[in-house]
């Protein structure tokens, strides 16, 4: 059984609540838990009530093999608990960004929208010499 620690949204439209929770990684979004871990309020004032986590548990399931999902891992990082698979997702990441630069490709979707204008602009600097 593959654990994931992730988020469920709940609340009303254009008021979300999240609530993090242990999960078999093949339920869907908001089907059945084995435990909830805390919630996250994005929308409340209060940083002490935005985000409320049972640590203990959380450190707990990511003993056991829980990998959290990378929304939930950078708030783990925040709150001070070490996620090694999102240290090697980022290490892959700048690795890839690096191969891409050395190649002279466009790695973002800004640099790949830059890249398509500037292809644009070139070949109406060509139609129109």
């Amino acid at each position: 059984m593959a654990v994931k620690i992730r988020m469920t949204r709940m609340g009303r439209r254009h008021r979300p609540f999240f609530r993090i929770n242990a999960v078999e990684s093949k339920t869907s979004r908001d089907g059945r838990i084995l435990e909830k871990l805390g919630h996250y309020d994005p929308i409340e004032k209060n940083a002490e009530k935005q985000l409320v986590l049972n640590l203990e548990r959380i450190k707990f399931w990511m003993g056991q093999g829980a990998v959290p999902s990378e929304t939930v891992a950078e708030i783990l990082v925040r709150q001070g608990v070490e996620c090694p698979q999102l240290a090697a997702k980022q290490a892959r990441r700048d690795r890839a960004r690096k191969t891409a630069r050395k190649l002279g490709k466009p790695f973002t979707k800004a640099e790949k929208e830059a890249a398509a204008k500037a292809a644009e602009a070139a070949k109406a600097g060509e139609a129109s010499a």
